[in-house]
């Protein structure tokens, strides 16, 4: 090496000055060659087209040539063709990545509220420019099945990184990628896409929409129609490429020729990238949401990209319910003709829907109780009651929760059941509990009445009063079955409510398990101590076995604006609502553990429960039931938390505990004894905390929860307790540097009393273990690495600090 060295140095002694000069000349041209192939190649942004003759769409001009039309033959194809790679959704799990410019951003609300309908799980990410990725696998693993983009050029303008991350990871797990275009006032009005053979064409207005028919990806959308007339909004962007992978879905044609009479040609409002230039499949959207028919689309290009994984079946059960028969006041009611028209639309209907029937919910007090034309309609309709389907409301049309005196309820309730036996002379059905996703109201623009494609079974909540004089509802009903059947290969059916309550379950058999909730605008089922603990908030302090929550629980009842949950006998000072058996004891049991509410607005009631923040539901019904709650949470290194909970089944003579060591515990193979491998899994599990932070983060808001750090409260409790107190805004500070004391015997800080004594927890609380042996440690460093890596990464978004064990714990590990 040394000789060779000495070479070189002989070498560059003897070039003369015109030699290095060229030399030097060579080396500054490669530099400009490579940076103009990084500037103009790869980090090309969207660029004024014309290339290859490519410019804004005139009229005599088309990007396809009609509805029918497959893209145009590939007479200069700009790069050579990949075969995008099948999705093997064995090796994804069926979550949808969702990059949105903002959290409040409408196009970003619009496109989770689909997911939602769907029933599709998905995780929201604000798109990064140059920042990190979010971790795409986990132990070869794909996190996600599908990615959507709010906005594509956040995708197209990703730094080369995390480009390439992102475009290996669809590659190799068969991942598609949605995309939506928005042109503003800024946009150039004709630019080619960066890095694709695509080019777009901007601000348009656009008309007469239709669907391609060889579109592969179509399942839901029907491609018979045009939809006539212009689209709306002037800021459309079309898509135009000659290259094979792209294949149009949405046609529409300009608008600038309507003036003239002209026909128009049509451009790609949504084009489909098939995966040959790249081996990505794509959609791509000229446009948000707002266009009703890109809806349709965006459910069918999720199932398409999933390979149906995240998709719904085509048959759709419809019940429609009319509301108060027989209560209407004179004037809108139902007359002679009006009871005809419904029977005859009913009948209409069940060309369509077999055996479609209309649910009369009813008040027999109330028959009889119009003009003589209405009265005629009330008998009238009671002659057809056959060809109906019933349901009792209470006699005088009361709300039964308004009942205070049991015997009365039953007196109205008799009421009706015996008119019904006299008059209806049907047997009746209860009524199914009307879940809002599943409600849908006469009057509604079509935008919303889309929401029905994605729900399998929806109930219209209709009224008496819709069906009289005007007729809305007919024809609301008419139209809704005529449109459904123009623009989707929707199967509609119907069933009587029993049937259908039956059927819902076998749809979704995990909503057997019921979930309590309340909204702040209705509070009629509750009484005044629930209204006061979603107005002023409960503290869940969800925090993990073992790291400080029944100091913390001392802590924060030392505080007077803070009141704390009754014992329970058998789980002390936890409750353990949401997360266990105790959940389907309802909303009244959960009341009585907390003592009726002061005249103040200031108080604050609150519970822990250590097992609340790894369930895998707690999360859900928390939010479900108190949607404004604060939560707390303590994280302590997750391998101390994982011996601490080992040491504490050791401590209460758990047979496994006591007869495997800690070792053994955490590294069991999969072909150890069940038992071993529960108290494995209850020692390791907990500790992943980025996995059950994500899970809370999905149901609340990142300013509702706050994260402490466990070591911190050990060492510095009066200062945690002031972090606290500022997270929830109490206007009435206590100083805990005052009333909190070291006690050097038992080891951590105490509750100090008068007279310089201290009020400390039990004997089972603060127990000291022997050191972890280092194996162990080495083990569960390695065994929490990629989790504490994305733990920081998620409190970074929630704009917390990082607690010392973790900075410690990723120091270590560089």
């Amino acid at each position: 090496m040394m000789l060779m060295c000495g070479r070189l140095r002989r070498l560059f002694r003897q070039l003369t000055l015109q030699t290095s000069l060229l030399l030097l000349f060579i080396f500054c041209m490669v530099s400009v060659l490579i940076s103009a192939y990084f500037l103009y190649g790869v980090k090309r942004e969207l660029e004024p087209a014309g290339v290859g003759g490519v410019g804004v769409p005139e009229e005599g001009t088309a990007d396809w040539e009609d509805p029918r039309a497959t893209p145009s033959p590939p007479s200069a194809r700009v790069l050579p063709a990949r075969t995008a790679k099948p999705a093997d959704m064995s090796r994804t799990d069926p979550v949808v990545l969702v990059f949105v410019e903002s959290l409040y951003s409408q196009l970003g609300q619009d496109i989770v509220a689909i997911l939602e309908s769907g029933r599709f799980r998905y995780q929201t990410e604000i798109a990064p420019g140059k920042g990190d990725m979010p971790t795409l696998t986990d132990k070869n693993r794909g996190r996600f099945t599908l990615v959507i983009y709010e906005n594509i050029l956040k995708y197209v303008n990703l730094d080369a990184w995390n480009r390439e991350l992102l475009d290996k990871y669809c590659v190799e797990y068969g991942v598609g990628i949605i995309g939506f275009f928005k042109a503003n006032e800024n946009s150039l009005q004709s630019a080619q896409l960066k890095g694709f053979p695509l080019f777009l064409h901007s601000n348009l207005g656009l008309r007469d929409c239709s669907v391609n028919p060889k579109s592969p990806l179509l399942l839901i959308t029907k491609a018979r129609e045009v939809e006539h007339g212009p689209l709306p909004g002037d800021d459309w962007t079309v898509f135009q490429s000659n290259h094979t992978t792209y294949e149009p879905v949405l046609l529409a044609r300009g608008r600038s020729t309507e003036a003239s009479g002209a026909p128009g040609l049509l451009h790609a409002a949504v084009v489909q990238d098939l995966g040959l230039h790249d081996g990505i499949q794509r959609v791509l959207f000229g446009n948000n949401l707002n266009f009703w028919l890109h809806k349709l689309v965006l459910v069918d290009a999720v199932s398409f990209l999933t390979g149906k994984r995240l998709s719904l079946a085509l048959e759709r059960y419809i019940l429609v319910d009319i509301d108060d028969i027989f209560v209407g006041k004179e004037g809108t009611r139902m007359k002679v003709s009006d009871v005809k028209a419904l029977l005859e639309t009913q009948n209409e209907l069940r060309t369509h829907v077999p055996n479609f029937t209309f649910n009369l919910g009813f008040s027999g007090k109330f028959f009889h109780a119009g003009t003589d034309e209405e009265d005629l309609g009330d008998d009238l309709l009671l002659s057809y009651s056959k060809e109906f389907w019933w349901f009792p409301h209470m006699w005088s049309h009361m709300q039964p929760h308004l009942f205070h005196n049991q015997s009365v309820l039953a007196e109205q309730m008799l009421l009706n059941r015996k008119f019904a036996e006299s008059s209806i002379a049907v047997s009746m059905s209860c009524h199914l509990f009307r879940s809002q996703p599943f409600i849908y109201l006469i009057g509604w623009a079509l935008n919303d009445l889309l929401h029905f494609i994605s729900n399998q079974i929806s109930i219209f909540m209709t009224h008496l009063s819709n069906y009289g004089n005007d007729r809305l509802g007919l024809y609301t009903f008419k139209n809704l079955v005529k449109f459904i059947q123009m623009w989707t290969n929707l199967k509609l059916q119907t069933l009587p409510p029993v049937q259908l309550a039956q059927r819902y379950f076998q749809i979704f058999p995990e909503e057997r398990d019921p979930i309590w909730q309340v909204t702040e605008e209705d509070f009629t089922h509750l009484s005044l101590i629930f209204n006061c603990f979603v107005k002023n908030y409960i503290i869940d302090i969800c925090c993990l076995v073992c790291s400080g929550t029944t100091a913390l629980y001392l802590f924060l009842g030392m505080h007077p604006d803070l009141t704390s949950n009754y014992p329970s006998k058998e789980t002390f000072e936890e409750i353990q609502f949401f997360n266990g058996r105790n959940y389907h004891k309802g909303i009244d049991w959960y009341m009585e553990y907390f003592p009726l509410p002061s005249n103040t607005s200031s108080d604050f009631y609150f519970e822990k429960s250590a097992n609340y923040f790894d369930s895998e539901v707690a999360a859900r019904r928390a939010a479900a039931l108190l949607p404004k709650a604060k939560i707390i949470t303590i994280l302590i290194n997750p391998a101390d938390r994982a011996y601490s909970w080992y040491q504490h089944q050791r401590a209460h003579d758990d047979p496994v505990a006591q007869k495997y060591t800690f070792h053994d515990v955490i590294t069991a193979g999969r072909d150890m004894p069940i038992k071993l491998r529960v108290l494995q899994s209850r020692s390791l599990v907990p500790g992943l905390y980025a996995t059950h932070l994500q899970r809370w983060l999905t149901h609340y808001h990142p300013s509702q929860i706050l994260v402490l750090d466990g070591q911190m409260l050990r060492t510095e409790p009066a200062l945690v307790m002031d972090k606290i107190q500022k997270f929830l805004g109490l206007t009435n500070t206590l100083n805990y540097h005052k009333i909190l004391a070291f006690d050097p015997k038992k080891g951590f800080w105490c509750q100090l009393l008068d007279g310089g004594k201290t009020k400390c927890l039990g004997k089972s609380k603060g127990r000291r273990y022997p050191d972890m042996d280092v194996d162990s440690r080495i083990f569960l460093r390695e065994y929490y690495h990629e989790h504490n890596i994305e733990l920081s990464k998620l409190l970074y978004k929630m704009g917390q600090p990082l607690p010392s064990w973790l900075r410690e714990e990723l120091l270590h590990s560089r």
